[in-house]
This record gives C-alpha cells, sequence and structure tokens, in this order.
C-alpha cells in the first residue's frame, strides 16, 4: 500500500487540531481568556486525540506520519509571525521559556512504542498529563494563595492537591476498568502513583512535565502493576528516605531543594525501568556532575536540572532505539552513561596541577571503564554487550575524558548537553551500524 492514504489522514489530523486551535483564540478574543487558558484548552484537545491513536488508525506508519507532522507543525507555530498574533499565540501567548509541544509530541511517540499493546499503560500516563495536569493548572491561576519556589517561578500548593486528587481518581478508574488487579491494590497503588506524579509535576521546568509525567508514569506502572500492598509501602517508605536524605545532604553538594527532588525522581526512575546494577552509572552521572559543579561551576542558569533532562532523553531514546530495532541498547546506554561521566570528571579535575589532573582522569576514565563491562556481563545473554564493543568503549571514554582537558572553556556553558551530545552520538552511529548490519548480540 502506497504512503497517500496514511498521508493524508495524517493531514487531516492536522487540519483538525489547527481548527480547533483557531476557534481556540477566536473565543479566547471575545471571551477574554487568559493565555494560560487558551494553551490548556489545547492540550487537552491534543491530549484526548493522542489517547485515541492506537484504536483510531489501523496502521502504525499512519500514527508516526502524524507525529511527524505534529512536530513540524508546533516548529512553525513558534516563527514570530505566528507565535504573536497568529495561531501560535494559543500555546505561546504565556511568557515562559518551554518546549512542552515538542516533549509531549515524543512522549506520546515512546509510549506507543512501549506500551505493547497493554491499554493502561498507554491510556493512563496520557491522560494525567492531559486532565491532571490542566486542573492543577487551571486552579493554580485561579484559586492559587499558597507558593513554592521552583527555578522558573512559583507553582501553588492549591494546584498540586488538585493535580493528586484528579489524578488519583484517574488511576483508580483506570485500573479497575483494564486491569484485573485488586481493588485493595487499586487504592494503594493509585495513592502511589499519584503521589509521585505529584512530585514529578511540581518539580518539572520548561515544560518537561509534558515528558517526565507520562513517561514516569509508564514506567513506574510497568513495574508496579503486580506488586502487593505491602512492597508498594516499602518503595514509598524507601523513596521517602531517599527524599529526605537528599533534602538534607543538598546544602552540603551545593543543590536546591528543588534540584534534590528532581534528582531522586530520576534515580528513582531509572530504577524502576531496570535493574540495579544497570543503574550505576546512571547515578555515578549525577555524582560526577555535582562533583564538576562544585570544582568548575558552569555558566548555565540551572546545571543541576539540565543534567537530569540530558540523562532522561538518553534513557528514553535507548528504550525507543531498542523497540525500533528489536535489538537490545542498554550497554550502548550504558556506556554513553559512563562516558560521560569521564567527561564530567574531566572538568571537575580541570584547575588541578598538571601531574594530579591527569591521574585523577586516568583512574577515573579506568574505573569507569571497568564499571562498564562489569555491568554489561551481568545482564542475561540476550542483552549482553557485543565482545568487539570493548575497542570502541575505551576510545569513547578517552575522548571524553581528553576533550574538557584540550578544551576547558568549550566546557564552561551548556556542559550537560555538549558531554551529552558526544557521549551519546557516537554510541548511537554504533549502535544504529550494528543493528542493521548484523546481530549486536554474541
Amino acid at each position: 500500500m502506497t504512503l497517500a492514504l496514511p498521508i493524508a489522514t495524517a493531514l487531516t489530523a492536522i487540519a483538525a487540531l489547527l481548527g480547533v486551535m483557531a476557534g481556540v483564540r477566536r473565543l479566547a478574543r471575545s471571551r477574554g481568556w487568559a493565555p494560560e487558558v487558551q494553551r490548556k484548552i489545547v492540550h487537552v484537545a491534543t491530549g484526548l486525540f493522542a489517547m485515541s491513536l492506537p484504536w483510531l488508525f489501523a496502521e502504525d506508519r499512519t500514527v508516526w506520519i502524524l507525529l511527524a507532522l505534529t512536530v513540524a507543525v508546533m516548529a512553525l507555530l513558534r516563527l514570530p509571525a505566528l507565535r504573536h498574533g497568529g495561531l501560535g499565540e494559543t500555546l505561546h501567548a504565556v511568557e515562559r521559556r518551554s518546549y512542552g509541544d515538542f516533549l509531549l509530541a515524543l512522549a506520546v511517540g515512546i509510549l506507543f512504542l512501549l506500551h505493547d499493546g497493554i491499554a493502561v499503560l498507554y491510556l493512563l500516563p496520557l491522560a494525567i498529563v492531559t486532565l491532571a495536569d490542566a486542573a492543577a493548572a487551571l486552579a493554580g491561576s485561579l484559586y492559587g494563595r499558597r507558593f513554592f519556589a521552583v527555578e522558573e517561578g512559583r507553582k501553588s500548593v492549591e494546584g498540586s492537591v488538585v493535580f493528586f486528587l484528579v489524578c488519583w481518581l484517574l488511576v483508580m478508574v483506570c485500573l479497575l476498568l483494564l486491569t484485573e488487579i485488586g481493588r485493595v491494590n487499586v487504592v494503594v497503588l493509585g495513592l502511589m502513583v499519584a503521589a509521585f506524579a505529584t512530585l514529578v509535576e511540581a518539580d518539572s521546568w520548561r515544560g518537561f512535565d509534558n515528558l517526565f509525567l507520562p513517561l514516569g508514569t509508564f514506567f513506574f506502572l510497568a513495574a508496579n502493576l503486580g506488586s502487593g500492598p505491602a512492597d508498594l509501602a516499602a518503595q514509598a517508605v524507601l523513596f521517602g528516605g531517599a527524599l529526605l536524605a537528599f533534602r538534607l545532604l543538598a546544602p552540603t553538594l551545593g543543590l536546591s531543594a528543588h534540584a534534590a527532588r528532581v534528582h531522586v525522581i530520576a534515580v528513582f526512575l531509572i530504577l524502576s525501568a531496570t535493574a540495579a546494577h544497570n543503574a550505576v552509572l546512571p547515578v555515578l552521572v549525577l555524582a560526577a556532575h555535582v562533583w564538576a559543579r562544585l570544582r568548575n561551576p558552569s555558566s548555565e542558569r540551572f546545571p543541576d536540572l539540565d543534567i537530569v533532562a540530558v540523562l532522561a532523553l538518553l534513557s528514553f531514546g535507548a528504550m525507543a532505539a531498542g523497540d525500533i530495532t528489536g535489538r537490545n541498547a542498554l550497554s550502548f546506554f550504558t556506556l554513553a552513561c559512563a562516558a560521560l561521566a569521564a567527561g564530567l570528571a574531566s572538568v571537575a579535575a580541570a584547575g588541578r596541577p598538571g601531574a594530579a589532573a591527569a591521574a585523577i582522569r586516568v583512574a577515573v576514565a579506568l574505573s569507569l571503564f571497568a564499571l562498564w563491562a562489569w555491568t554489561a556481563r551481568l545482564n542475561p545473554p540476550e542483552v549482553r554487550w557485543h565482545g568487539t564493543l570493548w575497542p570502541f568503549a575505551a576510545a569513547l571514554l578517552a575522548a571524553l575524558t581528553l576533550a574538557p582537558a584540550l578544551r576547558p572553556a568549550a566546557f564552561a556553558g551548556e556542559r550537560s548537553l555538549k558531554l551529552g551530545l558526544a557521549a551519546a552520538l557516537p554510541a548511537a552511529a554504533l549502535y544504529a551500524l550494528l543493528a542493521a548490519t548484523g546481530p549486536i548480540l554474541p
């Protein structure tokens, strides 16, 4: 079958979305709606439509074409001519830096890839980011009286309370209708998901709640649909203890309370998605970042948040790549994390005497290489790293260690992004080459 029908179907859907945006903009002008109300109406309409995708379209490629066109349209709506006075005003009249439109499309694509036909794992995360998030935003803007600080402003306690209540109801309804989980577990799991999602939403920034909320909910649900009340309670105690510990350590580490919570959430999500030994290197990325920032502060406004965003994108990208190709990308993800940690440690070593800096860099690079090889060997054969990968791994770690040593000024700003790309792109290129030309597994 040609691509004509899927493309035509996707274009029709895009036209309908633009029609909704035009209608919202017209009503907003006539009725004096605030920019936040306009944005949330479009957000809800888009989210509800996204929830129907697996059942609305018979072919997966129609969904992929639709998502690609959506990203292109979102980019066009950011152009000045459309952003101010055009259709883009419904999304971008709120004056804050946000990538939420792109991140929601990315989240929908990853959920579509990973849900494996389990309806609750697709519908519930999108219902939360669509309905609970919109309810919280509107409640906070209309009735917010008590506020707490985040890096780019503030959020209201009232909005977070509304988010929790709506989220809890959504979780319980979806679990009762779409699963065979016992009712006690439904209540307990609903409370856990609602509390976790509320924390994620409250601590997200620049629109990253549109990515972290649905995917965080997905991984938490996927890991705990079969858990009993006792297991869930134990996780709650562990998570609460980690939050308290990071809160107490935050001043020593130079972390704000917000950044400390975000780091705990990141670690918790990684542990929900993979075995503990595979979480060692991602956690070391966060530790190396803190070390580098304390020794050589960067010029970014929120470096402690940026490193979490980079780590999250690496994680989600690896999972999506494995699902697309059918060849596990875990060893390449952990390799990218090892290289990123090596680069950050190299930044931390800058400024020390030459011999001391060189010794630190060599010791860290060798230790990270050994850790990567060890964690890979602990995985079962179907996800174990290819036997010829170690020379590439050694070269990548060496390159990421040398780059900050040779060009320290290049990593004074946008450090997380630069080192993240330098670590991820070579690993992704080799993964794609091996996936296309031969088996990755030994």
